[in-house]
């Protein structure tokens, strides 16, 4: 016994007296709706006032159509390239298609080939071919097209690739007979898109109702428009490279070590500069996530111990062990 008093505990009628008691101190009035009523405009106008100066642009969204009106020779040029084979879908290499020797690889690892060509694109029938045949017109330019040879397909490309790069105006080139189906099948693709049902065709080709997009961001990709949009609003990887939001807001933050290493030589030029940079952030992620088991790594804490600034009040009040 150390011979303290035990307090006494009130029995449930005492409480019960206790609780009904009427209260005897000071008591003021208290609107509740004019609170909430201030504490909601004060709240809006402030989120107001911090999303005008903060706050993104809110640009309206990329289409083809936006793209056929504002670049149609991109627009065009892309879409012949894509008809060709010759765009940067068509020789990417797997999960897209077969292109031979197009993967990324570091001695004998060819991670790229591993996954197979599991999303097949074909762009001259995706892009170009696929949304045509939706609309009507085009058949008999289509029917001329397929059953060209591959030699007579490649050569109409390439005069039409031409006179593309040799015209600077907005208009264009005007059908010949080395250019064969091709300017009719770009012009009625062209027109589709500015009249918006191109970007309908795309959304809607594997019957996934508009939720797949893969088909519209890689025909984008393609082409100089989305990436000059991108350059105009200083989102290109030299400038703050991946964001999330237009503007000079940073996006997720795990991005900027991928962007990082690709602004650093040698990875800036490196043809492999994917595979190399992943195998990288992969190693790292990896020592990370074993730190505390690696010794020497962990035990730079005890010789650095900027924890201990961090949570000073803590070692402040912790009693020494004795």
């Amino acid at each position: 016994m150390n011979g303290d008093k035990q307090r006494p505990s009130l029995t449930w009628k005492a409480r019960g007296d206790l609780i009904s008691r009427p209260w005897a101190g000071r008591t003021r009035t208290y609107d509740l709706i004019k609170e909430v009523t201030i504490g909601f405009v004060v709240v809006a106008l402030a989120t107001l006032g911090l999303a005008a100066v903060f706050g993104s642009p809110d640009e309206p969204s990329v289409t083809f159509r936006s793209w056929a009106t504002s670049a149609p020779v991109d627009f065009a040029t892309t879409a012949t390239a894509e008809l060709g084979g010759t765009s940067d879908t068509a020789q990417y290499g797997p999960p897209y298609n077969h292109t031979p020797d197009a993967t990324q690889t570091l001695g004998p690892l060819d991670l790229q080939s591993l996954s197979g060509v599991r999303l097949p694109v074909d762009t001259a029938r995706a892009f170009v071919l696929g949304p045509l045949e939706t609309m009507p017109g085009p058949t008999p330019a289509i029917r001329r097209w397929n059953t060209a040879t591959p030699a007579q397909k490649a050569a109409w490309i390439d005069a039409y690739s031409k006179a593309l790069g040799a015209d600077k105006g907005a208009a264009l080139p005007q059908a010949r007979l080395a250019y064969g189906p091709v300017p009719d099948l770009i012009g009625n693709l062209s027109r589709m898109a500015r009249s918006g049902a191109l970007d309908g065709a795309l959304a809607n080709r594997d019957g996934s109702s508009g939720l797949n997009r893969t088909s519209a961001i890689l025909f984008l990709g393609d082409g100089q428009y989305f990436q000059n949009l991108a350059a105009d609003q200083h989102l290109t990887g030299d400038q703050w490279g991946m964001m999330n939001e237009t503007g000079n807001t940073p996006g997720q933050s795990w991005l900027w070590l991928f962007s990082l290493f690709y602004q650093l030589p040698p990875f800036s030029s490196a043809p492999n500069a994917d595979l190399v940079i992943v195998l990288i952030l992969g190693l790292l992620t990896l020592v990370l996530a074993l730190l505390p088991f690696i010794p020497g790594l962990r035990t730079i804490p005890r010789w650095i111990p900027l924890h201990k600034l961090v949570w000073r009040d803590y070692y402040r009040r912790r009693v020494p062990r004795g």
